[in-house]
């Protein structure tokens, strides 16, 4: 993935929990930015995990996705839009990187809509107006986003923030990494699997494999690889950004390859 196209990464919520890896990960990304802009995009997880257990709030999970009441909405906008997008702004200042925390909702960059009740203040983004996120880009600094989004009439909700990233993605026509505290995908006996496709994600997933929030992450970046026309990597954080751009760690998500039409005879174009 040799490229000066824009760079989003979004890293997960347990990453704030390693403050040795949040350094290294900001100095590997303070050489990338030499290159090419880049974006991060964040979760939070682990976080609002905690948050919700102090508070003696029920969280569960359905279908790899956080279920979200609207009355926990305030909590979970202060974890993640709050103290997560801030620790993450200070690491990377601690690198020399200059920092500007966002939430979805800001600059009009995301659309948001509600993914289903059942969910709660879950919602589904899709991209808006990149204007403000690349005059952001262009002063030199970091931004850095959180997966907070809001509707058109301004309920808040919590976005997965692999999709998030991935509509973020789609936004610059950037390239994307989904980083996390795993290599990458893993096989049946735990194994990294360098590269997938469509057929053998549907394998993977048929054998009980892939699921959960990993399939969550590998739909993501599909939709991704198949809107931006480009592989998408899932890998670990803990590796440097070049080797992961070099493809010797992780795993690469290969959109379909486009089929074209030999046509008849007549000579028209299609």
């Amino acid at each position: 993935m040799i490229s000066r196209a824009p760079l989003v990464i979004k890293v997960g919520g347990a990453l704030l929990d390693d403050a040795a890896a949040m350094t290294a990960l900001f100095n590997s990304i303070h050489s990338i930015r030499e290159q090419r802009p880049v974006v991060i995009v964040h979760g939070g997880g682990p976080m609002v995990e905690s948050l919700m257990a102090d508070l003696g709030l029920v969280s569960e999970k359905l279908d790899g996705l956080r279920v979200t009441p609207d009355n926990q909405m305030p909590y979970i906008c202060g974890a993640l839009a709050g103290t997560a997008n801030k620790q993450l702004c200070a690491a990377a200042i601690s690198t020399g990187i200059v920092p500007v925390g966002l939430s979805l909702l800001d600059g009009n960059m995301i659309q948001c809509q509600v993914l289903d009740e059942k969910y709660g203040a879950v919602g589904t983004p899709s991209p808006g107006e990149s204007a403000f996120l690349k005059h952001v880009l262009a002063q030199t600094a970091l931004p850095i986003i959180s997966s907070i989004g809001s509707t058109s009439c301004g309920r808040l909700l919590n976005i997965n923030a692999d999709q998030a990233a991935t509509v973020i993605a789609e936004l610059l026509d950037a390239d994307l990494l989904l980083l996390s505290n795993v290599e990458g995908v893993l096989d049946g006996d735990k194994v990294l699997i360098p590269e997938l496709d469509e057929a053998s994600i549907a394998n993977y997933c048929d054998a009980g494999v892939i699921l959960d929030g990993m399939k969550v992450k590998v739909d993501a970046a599909m939709q991704s690889a198949i809107t931006l026309a480009r592989p998408v990597i899932i890998a670990s954080w803990v590796a440097s950004i070049s080797d992961i751009l070099n493809n010797t760690t992780g795993t690469k998500i290969v959109p379909p390859t486009p089929t074209t039409s030999s046509g008849d005879d007549s000579g028209e174009a299609l």
